[in-house]
């Protein structure tokens, strides 16, 4: 089973006139491993997924898999509201040479307790690569049971949890229950999720500060909170921001406004509204990245 621990950037999907924009793609990976994450998750929610031409997610995580070429983890993004559909997706993923796959609570259905559970089983099984659980009931309408999570955590293909509800108590609440490594799922929770068990962070701040983000991790895995503290202090107001509007419209907007891609969204997204484009770049200009 694979080792996860420290930090996976959920890395946005670039775009120029219309198209997935390659070129700067393979920038902001190399961008990433500079900073020492220990992963990339490509074509996650902060990637833009449904938005993308089951095409374009492949060649995306080919694209990252070939620039990474074994230098950090790639965690692809191949979950879907279709068990079938995230089955082909996860295997393409694994031909393409990713070490393991992102799986969402698939969305809009609400399934029960026992078809998250199958949904899952049936992707560890009939695939064989490592899966992160995702549980984001916000977008997906349904949170994964921290008894289901034990349920799963005994495959040994299921070997981690990213954890976006928000809530710090279900770290303790799965570590209680069961052996599996949790990340967190929100910038602004790291340090509070990782002092009650987390090894690290699915990040959407690292896209732009991969290297503080990787410090202030490892500052927290070795135990030293006191200085992991400063850096959240100092880019606190980055993860409160990025979420002015909708992940991840705010992220890209600020990754433009550093001069890291040019800001094109796909509809239904579409660009922040004047006052929270001012606040933003107010943020930034305070934590001292423009």
């Amino acid at each position: 089973m694979m080792n996860f621990k420290g930090v996976y950037t959920a890395l946005v999907t670039p775009f120029r006139d219309g198209k997935v924009d390659y070129d700067a793609l393979k920038i902001l990976v190399e961008l990433q491993i500079a900073g020492k994450v220990s992963g990339i998750v490509p074509v996650g929610t902060t990637g833009e997924s449904p938005t993308l031409s089951p095409e374009e997610h492949l060649k995306v995580i080919e694209t990252v898999v070939q620039v990474s070429a074994g230098r950090c983890q790639v965690i692809a993004g191949t979950g879907a509201n279709s068990t079938s559909e995230a089955v082909y997706l996860t295997k393409e993923a694994k031909a393409l040479g990713a070490d393991a796959t992102l799986q969402v609570t698939p969305y809009y259905n609400k399934p029960t307790q026992e078809g998250l559970y199958r949904h899952f089983s049936t992707v560890a099984d009939q695939v064989g690569l490592p899966v992160v659980l995702y549980n984001v009931p916000g977008r997906s309408g349904v949170p994964i049971a921290e008894s289901t999570v034990s349920r799963l955590a005994k495959n040994p293909l299921i070997g981690a949890v990213k954890e976006a509800a928000g809530s710090v108590d279900r770290v303790s609440a799965i570590l209680d229950l069961c052996d599996i490594t949790v990340l967190s799922g929100d910038d602004s929770l790291t340090l509070p999720m990782m002092a009650v068990g987390a090894k690290g962070i699915i990040s959407v701040s690292s896209n732009l500060i991969p290297g503080e983000m990787s410090e202030m991790v490892e500052l927290a895995l070795a135990g030293n909170f006191a200085e992991a503290y400063e850096f959240h202090r100092k880019y606190y107001p980055l993860f409160r921001d990025q979420f002015i509007e909708t992940n991840p419209i705010p992220i890209k907007a600020a990754m433009a406004m550093a001069g890291l891609l040019a800001e094109e969204y796909r509809l239904p997204l579409c660009e922040l509204a004047q006052g929270n484009r001012e606040k933003l770049a107010a943020t930034l200009k305070r934590c001292g990245i423009i």
